[in-house]
């Protein structure tokens, strides 16, 4: 009889290791809120390049495999002047490639909410910190900011900084040069923060899709080792 019980026991202890391996395997290893500038300065077409690049990020071979890896939560928000930061897409986990896909259709239908409105990207950074308590907690938690102008409205985007890094939150930005202003130094010095923050820069709305790709790529990779980073493409 003691020989059995022994059995039984080292019987549940296994079951009970493959149960915890398995929570391991489905739990979420990254958080992103996508937070696209929809201010004064982002016309309707400039605004449906920003989408429909997006998307297209989304679907990328790369992404797509690393962001269901991840069991990721993604979400999009569009932002503009100081009371204007919406959310178009709710929380969802990338749990199969299929996910993948449905958010990156949800995100080609997705309306412009606003026009001719101030850039205030302190305010954006202060509702997508908020959006993290919505979900389970996540290994990463990523603010990607997409702009095409400084913050001339509401909270400094700086003094987001304490509180995002209290939450151990990173922001990195994708810029849209588009008026011979150093944007690209401004975000660098002010908007992006934690670790292994970064900006990429796009040259034009045109030059958007590509840069985004790059982005989404380098964001969504990180948990791969240094060698395997260096056989992708990530400039």
């Amino acid at each position: 009889m003691k020989r059995v019980c022994t059995h039984l026991r080292w019987i549940g202890l296994g079951m009970g290791l493959a149960v915890s391996a398995g929570s391991l395997a489905q739990a979420c290893d990254l958080a992103l809120v996508l937070a696209v500038d929809v201010s004064g300065s982002v016309d309707p077409q400039e605004y449906r390049i920003q989408m429909d690049g997006l998307a297209e990020a989304l679907r990328d071979g790369i992404v797509a495999e690393a962001l269901v890896d991840a069991q990721a939560w993604l979400t999009l928000v569009q932002w503009t002047g100081s009371s204007r930061q919406q959310t178009s897409i709710s929380w969802a986990q990338m749990t199969t490639f299929d996910a993948v896909e449905a958010f990156a259709e949800r995100v080609t239908q997705e309306p412009l909410l606003w026009r001719n409105y101030s850039t205030a990207i302190g305010e954006a950074l202060h509702y997508s910190l908020a959006s993290f308590d919505d979900i389970p907690d996540c290994r990463r938690k990523v603010i990607d900011v997409s702009g095409d102008g400084s913050s001339n409205e509401g909270l400094s985007p700086r003094d987001m900084h304490a509180a995002l890094n209290a939450e151990k939150v990173t922001v990195n930005a994708v810029v849209i040069e588009t008026d011979g202003e150093d944007l690209t130094g401004y975000f660098w010095e002010n908007v992006i923060t934690g670790e292994g923050a970064f900006v990429m820069t796009a040259n034009g709305f045109a030059d958007y899709p590509d840069r985004i790709r790059r982005k989404l790529q380098r964001e969504t990779v990180r948990q791969l080792s240094d060698l395997d980073k260096g056989h992708l493409d990530l400039r």
